[in-house]
């Protein structure tokens, strides 16, 4: 929503771009087969088409909007997410842009009575948690997708109806100039939490609705105050609530309060109702004297809610179509562009005939796995917040009471931030090295460690899958070359990434001050296998050249879960 007398689009900061609709062949009788139909050109369905597009895979992606999404939205971008957008070659924008942090504080009766710091070091490229407003991450990830020949965008084309066979998908589709039916291979479901997809085949999402309400109130406000999180618990100003406050580039401030018991949420929404709120907010709370402008403001109710599966045949679900989340430790978006960049990399496998189709299989465990693991720490983060019953309020209430004489107990304010997940129950995922007492474990994201300026290890990391191969001066064993070689004449998109302790015959990234080979837990002979999407799907203390087939296979999908071993 937005002040009386401003539009939708009328923005303080944010120049709305239009889009205009183009008249597809399909209206003018062309039968066209796609490989891939994406429904929603949000961050998550444009991610996604970009994921493919990387492994040179073409889409089509349909939106029923002209724009971009109207509202700040999602704000926050985690680490791991921005190692996504660097492989997607679109990070330059989003770091230029955004708002780095490390740290937050919460308050409890207007005193400090905890402060988290996130882990972070000269080792890693971006920032554990960057806020940029979801108008820009969109523009952003839509001004990529134009400068590919791969990714085709159709807006003000909404999806009614779709219905698929062995064979394919066929959407139904409703333009200013008519309707027409679309096919393709297989379909991408990015299109919300009123995915029109999702009712298309009758499924639901199961899980749990919050009692609690917040508003969410973005303004405009010049303040030298840090970028961090902040959340307030029984503040003077609005003693029955919790109000969280995000700062966000071009001066503009995200507000959230909580909805006091028994107040009507339509009135709350009122404008003079939020320019009440936030008056004090900023006055009292944030002890702010500028002025300010009310810019946008929504009202949000948290969710834990799933389906059961992510996968329906040839149709995938991926961000809120696939699963509702708290806002609370950053998850939704997060872990939407993680179900892109998995889906992504698994569905151009498929369609290039380097993996069976049973590969996609391996997408709803893993990914509703992350979702589970987000439930279960989102949970206990949205309970502390909005406590669901008396009982929970009584206790959330006597921990942050403790916490203001005794430090112990200030823990209970963690915020739980959101982290990457560890696929290591999936069916595509090798039995752990014993040997290792550090590093990586097989399932989770490879970590960063610098190399040099402006240089770290995953700047390195090939297209398709990678064998990170440790040495004293880069050697490589003859019989690992020819077991290489071998896999790549068959086609094989791995790339052998050489990691050295020091400069030798052999062209290799050199570990500067063993910073990489501890934190892989690596010796001479060691290697990790890692995923498209920068998950280890295999690691060895020392390398058997003839088990790397097996590791490979296991990783595509090629065999069976009760093949493993």
């Amino acid at each position: 929503m937005r002040p009386a007398g401003r539009a939708e689009t009328d923005s303080l900061y944010f120049d709305y771009p239009y889009f205009p609709f183009l008249r597809p062949p399909e209206l003018d009788g062309r039968a066209i087969r796609h490989r891939v139909a994406i429904v929603g050109a949000g961050p998550v369905g444009v991610t996604a088409a970009l994921e493919l597009a990387r492994h040179g895979i073409a889409s089509v992606v349909l939106d029923d909007k002209d724009t971009v999404n109207d509202g700040s939205r999602a704000i926050c971008l985690s680490r791991h997410s921005f190692e996504i957008l660097q492989q997607l070659g679109v990070d330059g924008p989003f770091e230029k842009k955004g708002l780095g942090w490390t740290q937050g504080r919460t308050y409890f009766r207007d005193r400090e009575i905890y402060r988290f710091q996130m882990p972070h070091s000269e080792q890693e490229r971006f920032y554990p948690m960057v806020n940029l407003q979801q108008q820009y991450i969109e523009q952003f990830l839509i001004d990529k997708a134009a400068e590919s020949a791969l990714v085709e965008m159709r807006w003000q084309s909404a999806v009614t109806d779709v219905t698929q066979d062995d064979a394919g998908v066929t959407l139904q589709v409703t333009t200013p100039e008519g309707d027409y039916h679309l096919e393709a291979d297989y379909l991408l479901a990015a299109d919300g939490a009123r995915s029109v997809v999702r009712k298309a085949f009758g499924l639901s999402l199961h899980g749990e609705a919050y009692e609690g309400r917040y508003v969410i109130a973005d303004v405009r406000l010049t303040s030298d105050f840090p970028t961090e999180r902040r959340a307030f618990f029984h503040s003077h100003a609005l003693p029955d609530t919790t109000i969280l406050v995000h700062k966000q580039p071009d001066d503009i401030w995200r507000i959230d309060y909580q909805l006091s018991p028994g107040e009507d949420p339509e009135q709350a929404v009122e404008e003079a109702s939020i320019r009440e709120k936030v008056e004090r907010v900023v006055r009292e709370v944030m002890q702010e004297s500028g002025d300010w402008e009310l810019e946008w403001w929504s009202l949000y109710k948290a969710h834990t809610l799933a389906l059961d599966d992510y996968r329906h045949g040839r149709v995938l679900f991926i961000g809120d179509s696939a699963h509702l989340v708290p806002i609370f430790g950053v998850r939704g978006l997060n872990n939407g562009l993680a179900d892109a960049a998995n889906a992504g990399w698994k569905l151009a496998w498929v369609l290039k005939g380097q993996a069976p189709d049973g590969l996609l299989d391996s997408y709803s465990p893993e990914r509703r796995g992350a979702t589970l693991d987000v439930f279960a720490n989102a949970g206990k983060s949205t309970r502390f917040m909005t406590p669901p019953t008396r009982g929970y309020a009584l206790m959330r209430d006597a921990a942050l009471a403790l916490a203001l004489h005794n430090d112990y107990a200030s823990g209970f304010a963690n915020p739980r931030q959101v982290t990457p997940y560890t696929y290591a129950e999936s069916p595509l995922t090798l039995a752990d090295d014993a040997a290792f007492e550090a590093g990586p474990v097989p399932g989770a994201p490879l970590i960063n460690r610098r190399l040099g300026e402006d240089d770290f290890l995953l700047d390195h990391l090939g297209t398709g899958f990678t064998l990170l191969h440790f040495s004293e001066t880069g050697e490589v064993d003859p019989s690992l070359q020819r077991r290489l070689e071998a896999i790549q004449a068959k086609g094989g998109d791995l790339t052998l990434l050489c990691l050295a302790r020091a400069p030798g015959g052999q062209e290799a990234l050199i570990d500067p001050d063993g910073s990489l080979f501890a934190g892989y837990g690596a010796a001479p002979g060691t290697a990790y296998l890692a995923r498209p999407d920068r998950h280890v799907a295999a690691r060895w203390k020392s390398l058997d050249p003839a088990t790397l087939d097996a590791a490979l296979n296991l990783a595509q999908g090629r065999v069976l879960e009760g093949e493993r071993s």
